[in-house]
């Protein structure tokens, strides 16, 4: 039998990084992700190789994982929701130099300072962009400790394999929260970085330098990078959209939320079966790729579907564009670091179902 360790969040997603080769951190302390910087400033000088820097601020941060990931290294930086915000320049060059990182962000309510209560008012940052220019950043969005650290060792594989930020978009709950994890579960996961041909390590007189490069003066040759970096795009929302689904074979209604949201939602969908209406619960583990396809699948066949968010309904536009408008959308949000409950769910649940 596998042990498994009582653990928060934060620290799962930090003993996560570890054990999936990550050997440079860089970070800066803001409610309510601190716990990952700590147990880093532990664990990293204990560990082969490890570099952990408490850097000057949240720029200076993202910028040491830009040099880390330069040269070959697995390196991850984490922050809330503020400091995401200011590390957004630095988002957009790991884009622009195909560089591959992992960047964690522990929501709490905004905008500005906000609050240090749980969020998911980051989503449309997460999944436009965040940063200037035509990019997006692979998001996993776990709804259990577990998940946070399933997901941050899957975040590395998948960052390593399309050269590109992976963003782990969790909130105050799941970080501060304690469940029991599983270490075991790591071996599900590519752990093993890989070369890196391209990375900065010096040419030792054996091959020509490897440029790492975000500047492009001539507009045809940077449209020509963009669009190649978006047919890779396309791969990834053929082959990494993962979605989880319950109760959704026979179902009226269908709720959608992630992370912490989908634990509360889950509930709703249970009270409601209680009561007759046959309810569903599709929960997308990746925001980006969004879950397209399954939703459009489910709008063929149901009445209408709810959006449960920790945020005005930013999810709720992603939802309606993969259903073309072809069924009601409902939501059912709360914001400024507030919770709905399993009853303000249902509630929708019994209004959508008519």
């Amino acid at each position: 039998m596998s042990e498994k360790v009582l653990m928060k969040g934060n620290e799962a997603i930090a003993e996560a990084a570890i054990q999936a080769g990550c050997r440079h951190y860089f970070g800066y302390p803001i409610t309510p992700q601190t716990e990952i910087a700590a147990y880093m400033s532990k664990r990293m000088p204990k560990v082969g190789g490890g570099c952990f820097l408490q850097a000057e601020s949240e720029i200076a941060a993202i910028n040491m994982v830009i040099g880390a990931s330069s040269a070959g290294k697995r390196a991850m930086t984490s922050s809330s929701s503020p400091g995401i915000a200011l590390k957004g320049e630095g988002l957009s060059y790991l884009a622009g130099c195909d560089l591959p990182a992992v960047v964690v962000n522990i929501q709490r309510g905004g905008p500005g300072l906000g609050g240090i209560q749980p969020s998911q008012a980051d989503y449309f940052a997460a999944v436009k962009g965040g940063g200037h220019g035509d990019y997006h950043m692979i998001a996993l969005a776990p709804s259990t400790v577990q998940e946070a650290f399933n997901f941050t060792a899957l975040a590395f594989a998948l960052a390593d394999r399309y050269r590109m930020t992976c963003m782990i978009l969790s909130d105050g709950i799941l970080g501060q929260m304690m469940e029991p994890v599983d270490f075991s579960s790591l071996s599900e996961y590519n752990t093993e970085p890989g070369e890196k041909p391209w990375a900065l390590t010096g040419t030792q007189g054996k091959r020509p330098p490897n440029i790492v490069n975000s500047l492009f003066l001539e507009p045809a040759e940077l449209e020509q990078l963009v669009l190649a970096r978006y047919e890779r795009y396309a791969e990834i929302e053929k082959a990494e959209a993962r979605w989880e689904e319950r109760f959704t074979e026979d179902a009226d209604v269908v709720v959608v939320a992630y992370g912490a949201a989908a634990r509360v939602a889950a509930n709703a969908v249970q009270a409601a079966r209680v009561e007759g209406i046959k309810a569903g619960l599709l929960r997308p583990i990746t925001v980006w790729p969004y879950p397209k396809a399954p939703l459009a699948a489910l709008a063929g066949r149901v009445k209408a579907f709810v959006c449960a968010e920790l945020s005005m309904g930013q999810m709720s536009e992603d939802l309606e564009l993969s259903i073309r408008c072809a069924k009601p959308v409902l939501k059912c949000t709360r914001t400024g670091g507030m919770v709905m409950s399993p009853e303000e769910i249902l509630a929708k649940i019994r209004e959508a179902n008519g």
